[in-house]
């Protein structure tokens, strides 16, 4: 029973530190991108990406691990698979910030000034995944209450 416990809490924070994380990238890019600024960024980047770990591994214990409902109850719920496609393309969407910022990391390691041109891009990619998250969780609580199961 604990085991479950700590898998939704994990499963939940990693929603709110995702959110406050790609939030918080957006509001650095279209902020001053000095080296600060820069920093910023990355570090709002990496939390996205540990928030997303968490997120992703505790999401198949839940699923997969029986620690509340049955797989089934996640699979024969079309919430699930809407909240999976809003999961999908939150990930699609981050190909392109995902390879930026390696290579912005690269220049860093490097001494030199990263290209920051796509910068206003990846902050509005950034608002669009933050707003699926949103969606995401609305999705999340309407299926923990049973909506959306299939006959």
């Amino acid at each position: 029973m604990i085991t479950s416990w700590i898998v939704a809490w994990g499963h939940l924070l990693a929603l709110a530190i995702g959110f406050g994380a790609v939030w918080s990238r957006r509001t650095a890019l279209v902020g001053t991108l000095d080296d600060a600024g820069i920093r910023r960024v990355l570090t709002a980047d990496t939390w996205w990406g540990v928030a997303a770990l968490v997120w992703v591994g505790t999401g198949l214990v839940r699923l997969m691990g029986d620690t509340d409902k049955v797989t089934d109850y996640y699979l024969e719920n079309w919430m699930f698979w809407a909240k999976m496609a809003s999961f999908l393309v939150i990930v699609l969407h981050e190909i392109r910030p995902a390879i930026t910022f390696v290579g912005w990391r690269r220049a860093l390691r490097a001494g030199q000034r990263p290209d920051t041109s796509r910068a206003a891009r990846i902050a509005t990619v950034s608002a669009i995944q933050a707003f699926l998250v949103i969606v995401m969780v609305a999705l999340a609580t309407a299926m923990a209450r049973g909506w959306g199961a299939m006959p």
